[in-house]
């Protein structure tokens, strides 16, 4: 394993409840070994960019009821190529050179799961791009 391995190994974040089963599948196993702490590593990016995404979009996502916020997510992230190309790069661009042999092999099955896990994290936290109102 080389230097840039080992240091991005070093900095992602240990997700405990993320367990690691013999008899789990290679994609599975994957999700929980790599993309879920790469994905929370990079979660104030993922926020910044979705927020940019909003920007983007003349803040419509602010006229939009909670349910249809939820929606705008998941529509931005599988209707906009570029949008999600974007997103793909920013949690592969944090794959040590191993993961990334790895992920070639099957890089459809985990780009789905990459995809459904940013989704669901930026739901999650949809409350962070409630448009900000001075007190």
């Amino acid at each position: 394993m080389n230097d840039r391995s080992q240091k991005l190994l070093q900095i992602r974040p240990e997700i405990p409840s993320a367990k690691i089963l013999p008899n789990m599948s290679d994609e599975e196993r994957f999700q929980n070994e790599t993309l879920r702490p790469v994905i929370k590593l990079q979660n104030g990016l993922l926020l910044a960019s979705f927020q940019n995404y909003i920007v983007k979009g003349k803040n419509s996502f602010y006229t939009l009821s909670l349910e249809n916020r939820l929606n705008y997510v998941i529509n931005a992230i599988q209707k906009d190529i570029k949008f999600r190309n974007s997103l793909k790069g920013m949690i592969i661009g944090q794959f040590t050179l191993e993961e990334y042999e790895a992920y070639i092999k099957n890089s459809s099955a985990l780009n789905k799961r990459m995809m459904n896990m940013v989704i669901k994290r930026l739901q999650d936290q949809i409350q962070y791009f409630e448009d900000k109102v001075l007190v």
